[in-house]
């Protein structure tokens, strides 16, 4: 009789010792849950940060790139100069380059001296905005200012006349 009931002492003990390791393991899981999912809030904030950075370095970047920025004359660089005469050259052949700068849309707006027109063949260059790349897609717009040039004569002579706009880019929120 002893020895039953011993038996019986015994697997109570086992059974309260397994009921202890499975209640600490479910305890370890969910802890670490928490942490993971911590872990991972943070991570999107992160990502969503990058790409918001990436977003303004691609601006820029496409600003001096060789298809919008001016070119170096006598050796001076003009940083995010874009070329008016280029980009009206390059919204002929956009379709070529709306897959290479994996962008929604880009629109270049002119702020001084300022209208209200669109560009157009009739128009350019007295006009407030040109539309490069029509956006088809909802996006985050993100831009910079930029000089823009143009090659103008007075008659005696060709130079430069800049004026200030702004490049915006529309990139997809996916």
């Amino acid at each position: 009789m002893r020895i039953m009931v011993n038996n019986k002492k015994a697997q109570v003990k086992v059974q309260q010792m397994a009921f202890m390791i499975i209640g600490l393991t479910i305890f370890f899981v969910l802890v670490g849950l928490f942490i993971l999912s911590f872990a991972f809030s943070d991570l999107k904030q992160s990502k969503a940060l990058l790409d918001e950075q990436e977003a303004t370095l691609l601006v820029q970047k496409l600003a001096n790139s060789p298809e919008f920025s001016c070119g170096a004359a006598f050796g001076t660089v003009k940083s995010n100069c874009v070329d008016l005469d280029k980009v009206w050259a390059l919204k002929e052949k956009i379709e070529d380059y709306s897959e290479f700068w994996d962008i929604n849309g880009i629109e270049i707006i002119k702020i001084y001296p300022s209208s209200s027109q669109e560009c157009t063949n009739s128009n350019f260059p007295d006009c407030a905005y040109l539309t490069v790349l029509e956006s088809k897609k909802l996006g985050i717009d993100k831009s910079t200012f930029v000089s823009l040039c143009r090659k103008e004569s007075d008659g005696r002579r060709i130079y430069d006349k800049c004026e200030i706009g702004k490049l915006v880019v529309r990139f997809s929120n996916e």
